[in-house]
C-alpha cells in the first residue's frame, strides 16, 4: 500500500501581533549604522521570519496585517470605546512596520489586509476559504489572539511561535473542556480589557467558561436565568444589553473581500532574491541574517526536527510569560550578534560541608561574588529558599541546594545558611545580585542581614549591588531591566527559561520539584550572568557620571525598600467587609436614583443608552433630557469623566444624573478595585499587607507599588478616605503620616529661581491666591473663586508642560482655548524665571537627548526631536516633568535612607511602612507617637 502524502502546512502569520512582540523583546536603541534609522522591531520581525523558514519549512506562507486604526474599523463605528483605551503606538513603531512590510514585499511573501476590518477578521475569511477549497490544507495560525481561537479545529491550530507551542481554548481559559465554539459567548460575558469589550461585572473567565459550559449558549444561559442566584444572576439581567452588544464585537467576520491564491502563498526559499535582501540587511546593519539568508537560499544549515511541535502533537502553551527570556521561540536571535542558546559555563553542584566550606574561604579571598536564591514562589514574604547559587568570576557558578525531590542528597537549609553566614553578613565583601529586595527578604526570613548593617560612624554604604537597579539608572527608559533581557542586550547571551524546569499555566510545579542537575545550571547561570553584567554596568555608571546617584541613594535605597515590605501594614478584613457592604447599598441606592431621574427607564451601567437619556430631546424616542453634546464619538455622544465632570458642574443643569453617575462609577470601581484586591492580599500568618514597592519602573524616578498598589488608593473623596481607616496600627501602637507641602511647586520655585513665586512661598501665603493676584493684577484679597482655581489649574499643571486645550479641560465650563492660552501666557508674563526654567528643561532635552534632575538622574527624551509635532510636544512636557517630578522623588529617597538610618538610634520600636509618593507612614509606640 502506498502512504498518503503528508498534508501541507500554510502558516499564517498574525503581522502586528508579532510586531509588537518584537519591538518589545529589544529596547537596547539598535539603529542602523547607515541609515541611522531605528531597528529593534525591524531585527526582532526579521529574525523571526528567518527562523520560521530555516526551522519550520512551511509549505506556504502568509501575513495578515491590521490597515486601519483601532477606531477605523466597523467596530469601533458600532462602540466608540472599543480600543480607545489603547496608547498610541510609540514614535519609532511605524516606520519599522514599514520596513518590515517592504522585507516581505522582497522574500514576496503575500500581505493581506483590508479597511475596516482587523486582521483577525481577514485571517478567519481566509481560514473559510482555504478550509473549502483545500480540505487537505492544515493550517497553523502563528498568534496567540483568544479571538483567534475560534477558528481552531483538526484542520486548524493556534501555534505560540514564543514558546514553540500549540494553543488551545482550554489553554487560553484555563478551564477544560472548551471548544471553539464556545469562545465568542465567554468573551462577551468575560469582556477583554485589552480591546475595551465591556463584560458583565464579577464574571471572569473561568466563571464566564463554566457558565457557557454549563449552559451552552448565551441565549440558553438567558433562557435559564432563573438557576443563577445572587448577585451574579442581577449583573447578568443588568448587563443583558450589554453582553449583546460585547458578543457582536468579538464576532469575527469571515466575508471580507480580498483576491487570494493560495499558489502565491508557495515557500521556496530558493527562489529568494538574495542579492536584492542582502543589500537590505546590509543597509539595516543586519551582519548575520546575511549569513543565514545564504544557507537559507542555498538549502544548507539544516534545521534539527526533534523537539518541534508537529501538527495534532497535543503541545500546549500557556499565557504566562517565560520571565522575559526568549529561549526555545522565534525570537530565541533577537540580539545581534546571539548564539544559540548553550551552558556557557561551568557550573558545580555543592552538595557536602566540606565543598561549602571550601567555597567560603574562596570568597574570602575573592572579596565579591554574586549571588542569588532560588524559592518556591514569587512572594518572598512567603516563598520557601530552594538554594543560594554564587559566582565569583564569569563564566563559573555554583548552586547549593537546601530544598529538592531528593534532599538526602545535599545539606539542609539550616547548614548551609550558617556555613554561608560569616560571608553573607561580611561588609567588607561585595555582594552582587539582579533584584536585590527580593534575595534581602528571603535571607532575612532566615535571619541573616545580607552584607550586614549600615555603619553610621563611618558613614559607609552597603557594599551590595544590584544590576537591576543599575540598568535602571544606566536608563530609565528601558521597558525591561529583567536579567533575561539584560543578558541578551548586553551580552549577546540567552538565559535558560525558567519555564523550561517548572512549566507553565495550571501544570506549572515549584523550584523544589526540579532535578538537582537540572536546577544547578538554571541556578548558578543566574549567578553568572548576574555578575557578567556587573562587570559592563559598573564601568558605564562611571563613564555616565550616575555612579554616585547609584551608590548614594538609589543602592541604599534597595535596603529600605525591603524594610517596608517586610514591616507591612495591619489591614482590618472585618473593616473593609463592613465598607463593601455599605458602599454596595450605596451603589445601589444610587443606581436606582439614576434610574428614576430619567426620562425613560435604561441600563447606567451602558454608555450608549446613557448617551441617549442625557442628549435626546424630550420629543424623541426613547425621550432624553435633551442636554447640549459636549462631545462626539463615531457613533454618538460620549460620556466618559471629562465630560460628565462639564455636565455635573453646569449650573444650568438641574439634571442630578451627571453627578450621580459619577459617584455611581467611582464607588464601583472602589468596590472592585480595592476593598476585594486588598483584602485577598493580607497576608494569612502576619495578617498585614506586604506590598513591594518598585524604583525600576517610573521614568522619571518615582517609586511605584505593586501586589498590591497602595499608591492609588483615592483619598479625595470622603468613600475613598474611608478606605484608609481599614488600616490599622498594632495594639499599643499609632499610625504616623508626614508628607510634604506641595512640594513640587516648591522645587519648581527652587529650580527656577523665580522671586515672585519664592516669596510667596517665603511668606507663608495661600500659593494659589498669590499666583492669581500676580496674574490677574489684583490684591490677594480681590482674588476671585474662579480666579484662584485658574491658578491653581496652572500651578499644577505647569508642572507637566500643561498646553491651552489641558487646561481649557481643566477648567471646564466655557473657557475656550483661546482663553486658557491667555491665562497661561499671562502666567508666564508674570512669572519669568518659571518661564525661562521651562525652556532650559526643552533646550537641555534638546541639546543632550536627556534631561537631569536635581540629583543628575537622567532620563532620555528623544521625543523633542520628532517630526511630528504632536511627538515633539509630548517630549517638551516629558523634559518639564521629568526634572521637577524627578527632584521631588530625589528628595523623598533621601528622606526615606535618612530616616531608616537614624530613626532606630533614638526610636527603635518605630516601623516606616509605606511611602506614598510624598508621604511616608510609619508605625510607633503611642508613647513615642508625638516626638517622632
Amino acid at each position: 500500500m502506498t502512504k498518503n502524502p503528508k498534508p501541507k502546512i500554510l502558516y499564517l502569520i498574525d503581522g502586528h501581533a508579532q510586531f509588537f512582540r518584537a519591538y518589545y523583546a529589544i529596547r537596547s536603541g539598535m539603529s542602523s549604522p547607515v541609515t541611522q534609522e531605528p531597528t529593534n522591531l525591524t531585527f526582532g520581525f526579521t529574525s523571526m521570519l528567518l527562523k520560521l523558514l530555516r526551522e519550520d519549512k512551511p509549505d506556504y506562507l502568509v501575513v495578515a496585517i491590521d490597515v486601519s486604526g483601532d477606531q477605523e474599523t466597523f467596530r469601533s463605528e458600532l462602540y466608540p470605546e472599543y480600543k480607545a483605551n489603547r496608547d498610541k503606538a510609540p514614535d519609532d513603531f511605524h516606520p519599522q512596520v514599514e520596513r518590515c512590510l517592504d522585507v516581505l514585499s522582497q522574500m514576496g511573501i503575500p500581505v493581506l489586509g483590508q479597511a475596516g476590518v482587523e486582521a483577525d477578521d481577514t485571517i478567519a475569511t481566509l481560514v473559510k476559504q482555504l478550509r473549502a477549497q483545500h480540505p487537505d490544507l492544515k493550517i497553523r495560525i502563528v498568534s496567540r489572539d483568544k479571538d483567534l481561537t475560534q477558528l481552531i479545529d483538526d484542520h486548524v491550530e493556534m501555534f505560540d511561535a514564543h514558546k514553540d507551542a500549540t494553543v488551545t481554548p482550554s489553554d487560553i481559559f484555563k478551564v477544560e473542556g472548551v471548544e471553539p465554539k464556545h469562545v465568542a459567548d465567554i468573551l462577551a460575558l468575560m469582556g477583554d480589557t485589552s480591546d475595551n469589550i465591556p463584560g458583565v461585572p464579577g464574571i471572569g473567565p473561568k466563571t464566564a467558561a463554566n457558565l457557557i459550559l454549563q449552559y451552552g449558549t448565551i441565549d440558553n444561559l438567558y433562557d435559564h436565568i432563573d438557576e443563577i442566584k445572587g448577585k451574579k444572576r442581577e449583573n447578568l439581567e443588568a448587563f443583558k444589553e450589554q453582553v449583546a452588544l460585547s458578543r457582536q464585537l468579538v464576532a469575527l467576520i469571515e466575508d471580507v473581500e480580498f483576491d487570494f491564491d493560495l499558489e502565491q502563498a508557495i515557500n521556496d526559499p530558493s527562489t529568494l532574491p538574495v542579492e536584492q535582501l542582502l543589500e537590505t540587511f546590509r543597509q539595516l546593519g543586519f551582519n548575520r541574517h546575511q549569513d543565514e539568508l545564504k544557507k537559507l537560499a542555498s538549502g544548507g544549515d539544516e534545521a534539527k526536527e526533534q523537539g518541534k511541535p508537529s501538527m495534532g502533537s497535543g503541545d500546549s502553551g500557556d499565557s504566562g510569560d517565560s520571565g522575559g527570556g526568549f529561549g526555545g521561540g522565534l525570537f530565541d536571535q533577537v540580539q545581534e550578534g546571539q548564539v544559540p542558546r548553550v551552558i556557557d559555563g561551568e557550573y558545580e553542584l555543592i552538595t557536602t560541608k566540606t565543598r561549602l566550606k571550601e567555597l567560603v574561604r574562596e570568597i574570602k579571598q575573592a572579596k565579591r561574588f554574586a549571588v542569588d536564591t532560588e524559592t518556591t514562589g514569587l512572594d518572598a514574604m512567603q516563598a520557601k529558599l530552594c538554594g543560594v547559587s554564587i559566582s565569583l568570576k564569569p563564566k563559573t557558578g555554583f548552586y547549593i541546594p537546601t530544598r529538592s525531590p531528593t534532599p538526602s542528597k545535599h545539606l539542609d537549609t539550616e547548614t548551609v545558611i550558617e556555613t554561608l553566614r560569616p560571608v553573607l553578613e561580611d561588609p567588607s565583601i561585595t555582594k552582587i545580585g539582579h533584584n536585590l529586595k527580593y534575595d534581602l527578604l528571603i535571607l532575612r526570613q532566615h535571619g541573616v542581614d545580607l552584607a550586614g548593617q549600615f555603619d553610621p560612624e563611618n558613614n559607609d554604604t552597603l557594599p551590595l549591588f544590584d544590576t537591576m537597579v543599575a540598568s535602571y539608572v544606566i536608563d530609565a527608559t528601558r521597558s525591561s531591566h529583567k536579567m533575561d533581557v539584560l543578558a541578551l542586550s548586553l551580552l549577546g547571551h540567552t538565559c535558560i527559561p525558567i519555564t523550561e524546569l517548572i512549566g507553565k499555566g495550571k501544570n506549572q510545579t515549584t523550584f523544589d520539584t526540579v532535578p538537582l542537575e537540572v536546577a544547578c545550571d538554571y541556578a548558578a547561570e543566574d549567578a553568572d550572568i548576574t555578575l557578567r553584567l556587573h562587570d559592563v554596568m559598573r564601568s558605564q555608571l562611571e563613564s555616565t557620571g550616575l555612579k554616585s546617584l547609584f551608590e548614594d541613594v538609589e543602592m541604599p535605597l534597595v535596603e529600605v525598600l525591603a524594610e517596608l515590605q517586610f514591616n507591612g501594614i495591619h489591614v482590618d478584613p472585618d473593616e473593609l467587609d463592613t465598607q463593601k457592604v455599605r458602599i454596595q447599598e450605596r451603589i445601589d441606592t444610587i443606581r436606582q436614583s439614576i434610574i428614576d431621574a430619567a426620562p425613560h427607564p435604561f441600563n447606567p451601567d451602558s454608555p450608549k443608552q446613557l448617551g441617549v437619556a442625557l442628549f435626546n430631546k424630550p420629543d424623541q424616542d426613547p425621550p432624553g433630557l435633551g442636554l447640549k453634546v459636549i462631545r462626539r464619538g463615531k457613533t454618538g455622544p460620549s460620556t466618559d469623566q471629562e465630560v460628565l465632570d462639564r455636565l455635573a458642574g453646569d449650573p444650568s443643569i438641574e439634571s442630578e444624573i451627571p453627578r450621580l453617575i459619577i459617584e455611581y462609577r467611582q464607588l464601583t470601581k472602589l468596590v472592585n478595585t480595592y476593598l476585594e484586591s486588598l483584602k485577598e492580599a493580607i497576608n494569612p500568618e502576619t495578617k498585614r499587607i506586604h506590598a513591594s514597592f518598585n524604583q525600576t519602573v517610573a521614568a522619571t524616578g518615582r517609586l511605584s507599588s505593586s501586589d498590591p498598589n497602595l499608591q492609588n488608593i483615592p483619598i479625595r473623596t470622603d468613600v475613598g478616605r474611608e478606605i484608609r481607616r481599614a488600616f490599622k496600627a498594632d495594639k499599643g501602637n499609632v499610625l504616623i503620616s508626614a508628607d510634604y507641602s506641595q512640594i513640587e511647586l516648591r522645587l519648581l520655585a527652587h529650580l527656577s529661581d523665580d522671586p515672585s513665586l519664592i516669596e510667596a512661598f517665603t511668606a507663608g501665603e495661600d500659593i494659589h491666591r498669590a499666583v492669581a493676584a500676580e496674574v490677574y493684577g489684583v490684591t490677594p484679597e480681590k482674588v476671585t473663586f474662579e480666579q484662584r482655581h485658574s491658578a491653581k489649574m496652572i500651578n499644577f499643571g505647569i508642572i507637566y508642560g500643561i498646553t491651552p486645550f489641558g487646561l481649557a479641560r481643566r477648567l471646564g465650563g466655557e473657557v475656550t482655548n483661546k482663553q486658557a492660552e491667555t491665562i497661561i501666557s499671562d502666567y508666564k508674563a508674570r512669572f519669568t524665571g518659571i518661564d525661562a526654567f521651562l525652556g532650559q528643561c526643552v533646550q537641555e532635552a534638546i541639546e543632550k537627548g536627556y534631561v537631569e534632575t536635581i540629583l543628575k538622574r537622567r532620563r532620555a527624551v528623544p521625543q523633542v526631536s520628532a517630526a511630528n509635532q504632536q511627538i515633539r510636544a509630548l517630549g517638551e512636557r516629558m523634559a518639564i516633568n521629568t526634572v521637577v517630578q524627578g527632584s521631588a522623588a530625589d528628595l523623598i529617597k533621601l528622606a526615606m535612607i535618612d530616616l531608616y538610618r537614624t530613626l532606630p538610634e533614638s526610636y527603635p520600636g518605630v516601623k516606616m511602612l509605606l511611602q506614598i509618593h510624598d508621604e511616608l507612614v510609619f508605625e510607633a509606640p503611642k508613647s513615642q507617637a508625638e516626638e517622632v
